[in-house]
């Protein structure tokens, strides 16, 4: 199994993913590693972590990088050799299995979806985030790779989110529809015809699910646009950071809640990695023909660790064939041109 890893996408590259890289040659040895970036900037990086002539390591030179700011389309077409589009390049020809980037994720997808194609039947791709809950964690699709949807849209991100629940050890995946009221009349006309093919097709669909109800895991799947997607991903994230703020803030008011914090040390840890996104690494960019995964842009070397480690186990589930079958048996695969 190959996986190329872009060097140069991150706000901490190539550095952080260097180091990431050396973990993951280390600990998962079916894994070869193709390490795509700027040679001059790269090299003396791979030397420092000890991954000159690693036999499961190859390089490969890119002349470019795309920047965090850089507009998303406009990017891949003036940057054709740019370290993103190169690794979906390898994909495409089948020199690597997966690519894993933690840099701008619009130019990601477009990098992907222009190089990789979309999988037979699929017309969007979608980012599956893993989400915490209090019971566990649930897929959220799609959580940002499209601003606007139609139904039909919905319909194959409630499909993917489906087979890679099911790669996580889900059975039988409960999938809700993210909307304003649990009764089907209410949401836009977007989510109400959605409902609608939803409730249609053979998969476990147990309705709407209203943004109060969101993480209390009442659905192994929650499916929505990526406009949508995206501000609850951003608003949650920020929420988190706020949370802690305040927390901190509480606890340095007087000496006795200093020392009641360094007694709670243990259990703000686990607090910590419950929504920890460094455990997932990235989030797969499903519907594409090849795997995919996005990680945040100030990834740690245990991120990109991580990112490659469920690159790999997409690929060994086969996740892209089951997407494929799964959308013919529900009806909802777009017939190709």
């Amino acid at each position: 199994m190959r996986i190329a890893v872009d060097a140069m996408g991150g706000d901490k590259a190539p550095d952080v993913v260097i180091e990431g890289t050396a973990e993951a040659l280390e600990l998962y040895p079916h894994i070869d590693i193709v390490l795509v970036g700027h040679l001059q900037k790269i090299n003396p990086l791979v030397r420092n972590y000890g991954l000159q002539n690693h036999p499961r390591l190859t390089l490969v030179h890119a002349e470019q990088a795309i920047a965090m700011d850089d507009p998303s389309i406009s990017a891949i077409r003036a940057k054709k050799h740019s370290s993103m589009t190169l690794c979906a390049e390898l994909v495409h020809k089948g020199e690597a299995d997966a690519v894993v980037s933690a840099g701008h994720t619009g130019a990601a997808v477009a990098a992907t979806t222009f190089r990789m194609k979309l999988l037979p039947g699929v017309e969007r791709a979608g980012i599956a985030t893993i989400m915490p809950s209090t019971k566990g964690h649930f897929v959220f699709i799609d959580a940002g790779a499209n601003v606007d949807c139609k139904p039909l849209h919905l319909a194959q991100f409630a499909v993917m989110g489906e087979i890679f629940a099911r790669s996580m050890g889900v059975h039988r995946p409960k999938i809700g529809l993210l909307s304003i009221g649990e009764e089907d009349v209410k949401g836009n006309d977007l989510t109400k015809e959605a409902f609608k093919m939803l409730s249609s097709m053979p998969i476990n669909f147990i309705g709407n699910v209203e943004g109060k109800l969101l993480y209390e895991r009442i659905a192994d799947v929650v499916v929505c646009d990526g406009f949508v997607g995206n501000i609850v991903l951003k608003s949650s994230e920020s929420l988190a950071k706020a949370l802690s703020f305040w927390m901190k803030k509480a606890f340095k008011k007087n000496p006795v809640r200093q020392a009641w914090a360094i007694l709670a040390t243990n259990a703000f840890k686990e607090l910590k990695e419950v929504a920890d996104y460094e455990e997932y690494g990235g989030a797969p960019l499903l519907g594409v023909n090849g795997v995919c995964i996005i990680g945040h842009g100030s990834s740690s070397p245990k991120a990109i660790k991580n990112a490659i480690r469920v690159a790999g186990e997409i690929v060994k589930f086969r996740v892209n064939e089951h997407i494929t079958e799964r959308l013919a048996e529900c009806g909802v695969a777009v017939k190709q041109q």
